[in-house]
């Protein structure tokens, strides 16, 4: 039996907007989860109703076998962190983390010890008898952190915590987050749009798109094998490169040929003949001698560890991902090839993957 389970779960406003259509979904207990997707796609919504924050229109939610889709949040047992604070103005910082231990039985030194932890861990020694107004964004967010994190819940969930952190920040709260939840083992969904995070933290990818999930799976499943246009085009930056075309052939002699013609591949596994989306990720787009394709470079970005290479080609504009060392001048002419092993098919006209 899975820890928590969502099944049919759907949100329609008074307006008549649909959020969230319709979605099963489940995860096991200790999993960290993230729901990934760009703005508007109900990720929030999702994770609202598990929270017990926004009432579900249809469907159920389950948490450990039990029916909770109509439990007050209170009786839930979540840790939440919401994007924008949510702290208690007329409190300390201290007083803040303090709240959620109030109700508890650990007698008084045990919460202090706890309270006193975790504003070492989050570096809030300095803030801890200041009140919320004096605090920065990044540091009121920091303080949301330790409220929701100072106690054991049956679930955290996470909005968005880190947008409003500093790069450096960013990446050591990160870090410190997944530590955490390692250790104490809760059950966490974490709702973003930004696929570094995701991909870093994640034990499970749920990736989003107008309400419904379009792919679950661990980060590496998610990247490497995209379900449908969508997510390959969504995950990954810079997004796959996807190239319209044709497959002919049959079995060991498929092939695939652009729309724009002038080059083919041959298929590592038989598909159907038919109108096709091939898709290639750009870190398995090389220069090659004797290529493919030809291609002029439009720009590059020297990124340190890679630059990415764009480049304008007969079949559209492609990305490729190289080695940090050497450059690409506007204007020079590439022969192209591809990592055959790491091609993905689509159907061009259902997006699914093939």
């Amino acid at each position: 039996m899975s820890f928590l389970e969502l099944n049919r779960l759907s949100k329609t406003y008074a307006d008549g907007t649909e959020a969230v259509k319709g979605i099963d979904w489940r995860c096991e207990e200790g999993e960290f989860v993230v729901l990934l997707g760009p703005s508007g796609c109900g990720k929030t919504t999702t994770l609202r109703m598990i929270a017990g924050l926004e009432a579900p229109t249809g469907g159920q939610i389950k948490v450990a076998g039990a029916d909770v889709s109509a439990m007050s949040p209170a009786a839930r047992d979540v840790g939440f962190v919401f994007q924008f604070y949510a702290l208690y103005p007329h409190l300390t910082v201290r007083d803040n983390i303090a709240f959620p231990l109030e109700s508890m039985e650990d007698v008084p030194r045990q919460r202090r010890e706890r309270v006193a932890e975790i504003l070492s861990r989050l570096r809030l020694e300095a803030l801890a008898d200041r009140y919320p107004p004096q605090l920065s964004g990044g540091d009121q967010q920091r303080v949301a952190l330790a409220r929701a994190m100072v106690r054991r819940p049956r679930l955290y969930l996470m909005d968005e915590p880190l947008g409003t952190l500093d790069a450096d920040l960013r990446l050591e709260m990160r870090e410190w987050i997944r530590a955490r939840q390692l250790e104490m083992g809760v059950t966490t969904i974490y709702v973003t749009h930004d696929q570094e995070e995701a991909m870093s933290l994640a034990d499970q990818v749920v990736v989003m798109d107008e309400g419904r999930i379009r792919q679950s799976g661990s980060p590496a499943e998610v990247y490497d094998r995209p379900a449908d246009l969508f997510v390959a085009h969504f995950v990954g930056s810079p997004a796959m490169n996807l190239i319209e075309g044709e497959v002919d052939g049959e079995g060991k002699d498929c092939r695939f040929t652009p729309s724009a013609g002038g080059w083919d591949v041959p298929l590592p596994r038989p598909l159907r003949g038919g109108r096709t989306v091939l898709g290639v990720r750009p870190e398995f787009v090389r220069p090659a001698f004797p290529g493919l394709l030809e291609a002029r470079v439009l720009t590059e970005e020297y990124l340190g560890f890679c630059r990415n290479v764009y480049l304008d080609t007969g079949s559209g504009r492609l990305t490729m991902q190289v080695g940090g060392s050497g450059s690409y001048r506007r204007g020079e002419e590439v022969s192209l090839g591809f990592d055959l092993r790491h091609i993905r098919c689509f159907d061009a006209d259902t997006g699914e993957g093939l």
